[in-house]
């Protein structure tokens, strides 16, 4: 895996952020949460809300997007789409082939960022007549700017076109390039899926800690202030979890306790196993809506 540095030697040229003094045009297909957490981050990096367009056939999305940002919605894709020197695909596995068969003959020139969970690169590639794809594997705390997006791209895709993909998703947060779109299937298990995770144990400590006597506003409180503050220390430490987790597992202890009862229970076992249960159905929808 590639960490999201910025690399040397990159072509400027070939970079439309650099290329000319106006901003390029971004589309969306699809305006649900996730693009509207880009879009939102976009215009606060000072991409102009007038070179950003959507198409999404949601009535109610159109009035959700357009209420919080000044950007153009239309229903169908159609030749307005040719004016976009990216389209970020932010559709439903289920309705992507749909949607870009309709698009494919107005989009070809453009590069191609898709965010649907899935659908492999060759299928779009070949739905879109383009090599230029880039598949992405957001999460939910792009929501507020806190993201982790996994990124694969395509052999017909160049610096240029990575770097302008980075900072695109920059504005939701962090960004890692993977080798192998294989690896995007761990990705959406890991990451993709990995808020979901968090919530559980949130509701857990939750439900241990209002069953203790406390309030459940002070149990959720105490909960998330320790995930946060967790990761914060996981995040700036050199040192891996397993030596985090036992600078606070004293021999005998209230933690000791704790850890020796899950470790009974096969609690960590339990949850790999959830978490390729995660990896095989991103390959399940690949299989599903990739044809």
């Amino acid at each position: 895996m590639q960490s999201s540095t910025r690399r040397p030697g990159i072509d400027k040229r070939m970079n439309p952020t650099q290329e000319t003094k106006t901003s390029p045009h971004i589309a969306f297909i699809g305006g649900g949460n996730m693009a509207s957490a880009i879009i939102s981050g976009l215009i606060k990096q000072g991409h102009p809300a007038t070179e950003i367009s959507v198409v999404d056939p949601s009535a109610e999305a159109a009035a959700r997007l357009t209420a919080h940002h000044p950007v153009k919605v239309a229903s169908l894709p159609g030749p307005a789409l040719a004016q976009a020197q990216m389209v970020v695909w932010a559709v439903k596995p289920q309705h992507f082939k749909e949607a870009a068969l309709q698009s494919r003959f107005h989009t070809r020139h453009a590069l191609h960022l898709s965010i649907a969970a899935g659908i492999p690169t060759r299928s779009i590639a070949g739905w879109l007549g383009s090599e230029r794809v880039i598949r992405a594997m957001p999460n939910t705390p792009a929501l507020v700017g806190r993201g982790m997006s996994g990124l694969f791209a395509m052999p017909g895709v160049n610096a240029a076109d990575r770097e302008w993909a980075e900072t695109v998703l920059s504005a939701v947060g962090e960004r890692l390039w993977v080798d192998t779109e294989d690896q995007l299937d761990a990705v959406t298990a890991l990451s993709g899926s990995g808020p979901a995770y968090v919530f559980y144990f949130l509701e857990a400590m939750t439900e241990a800690g209002s069953g203790m006597g406390l309030s459940r506003d002070q149990s959720y409180h105490l909960a998330v202030a320790t995930f946060v503050g967790a990761s914060r220390l996981a995040q700036v430490s050199d040192e891996p979890p397993e030596i985090l987790r036992q600078r606070v597992t004293s021999k005998g202890g209230t933690t000791y306790a704790a850890v020796t009862s899950m470790e009974q229970d096969n609690v960590k076992t339990l949850f790999v196993r959830a978490i390729h249960a995660a990896r095989q159905r991103a390959r399940e929808l690949g299989e599903e809506y990739g044809g």
